[in-house]
């Protein structure tokens, strides 16, 4: 399980949590390797890099000048897996622990204080590893929004079900102000922020024996212009193939870590 800590904040914190509750925030890589890490996704997704506030061992990856992403590479160093792990803006942190606990998830790491902060590792009551942020986003969060990952897509057992665990803990459909609006569309469960699509959920098969290749997870899907490029340059970089077709790549970096590239609208 992947218990990176990286600050969701990254160190350019002015807008509140409180206007985009329950809705993802950040996304972040534990890796073991720092310039390794940084060398491949600099060439497959072009981007650049700065230091992070917590130490030596984490940065922020910069997509024309965007923070879109943390990398803590402390996977060696505290015996955790390399995986790349969706955050979620809450009001509460702790209150977010306790709902998710009384549903049948697990707490990895927290809450733990990160100023301008605080943040936790939680996983759902099927498996999959998510974060969870209180406090203070990015000073510009509608430029983040655009230059985020594409979306992110929960692979579980059954949608539904993870749509009731997910919208008890983030009030998913609640008509509060800054909720997620959540809908069945097709075969998914489809959640949007402001209008935006941010999140997918779709089921596998419900009684289908656990397999550790595809057990439950949230994959992190990141906009490109040209995914078969993307494709062979992870490849030429260490990198692989899992999947290949369309306007969308399943990748695995250098590193072992898995993530989509999308074929970004109007690209």
């Amino acid at each position: 399980m992947n218990h990176d800590t990286t600050s969701p904040a990254g160190g350019d914190s002015l807008l509140s949590t409180h206007s985009v509750y329950g809705a993802p925030c950040w996304v972040s890589l534990t890796s073991r390797d720092l310039q390794a890490t940084e060398d491949f996704y600099s060439a497959v997704l072009g981007w650049r890099w700065r230091p992070g506030k917590l130490g030596d061992p984490f940065r922020i990856a910069l997509a024309d000048g965007v923070p879109v992403a943390g990398i803590a590479a402390v996977a060696a160093m505290w015996q955790m897996a390399v995986a790349w792990t969706p955050y979620f803006a809450v009001r509460s942190a702790d209150e977010a622990v306790s709902r998710a606990a009384e549903r049948g998830g697990t707490a990895a790491v927290g809450p733990i204080s990160l100023p301008p902060g605080r943040a936790a590792l939680l996983a759902d009551r099927d498996g999959a590893t998510f974060g969870i942020w209180e406090g203070e986003l990015f000073s510009d969060w509608e430029t983040w929004r655009t230059s985020r990952p594409a979306f992110i897509r929960l692979h579980t057992r059954d949608a539904f079900d993870a749509a009731l665990f997910y919208g008890q803990i983030f009030d998913w459909a609640s008509g509060s102000s800054g909720c997620c609006e959540v809908r069945y569309e097709g075969d998914e469960v489809v959640l949007r922020s402001q209008g935006d699509v941010v999140a997918r959920i779709e089921s596998g098969a419900l009684e289908a024996a656990p397999d550790p290749a595809i057990r439950p997870h949230w994959q992190v899907h990141f906009a490109v212009e040209d995914v078969a490029a993307c494709a062979r340059t992870a490849e030429r970089h260490g990198g692989s193939v899992l999947s290949l077709g369309g306007d969308e790549a399943v990748l695995r970096d250098a590193d072992g870590a898995q993530f989509t590239v999308t074929a970004r609208l109007g690209g």
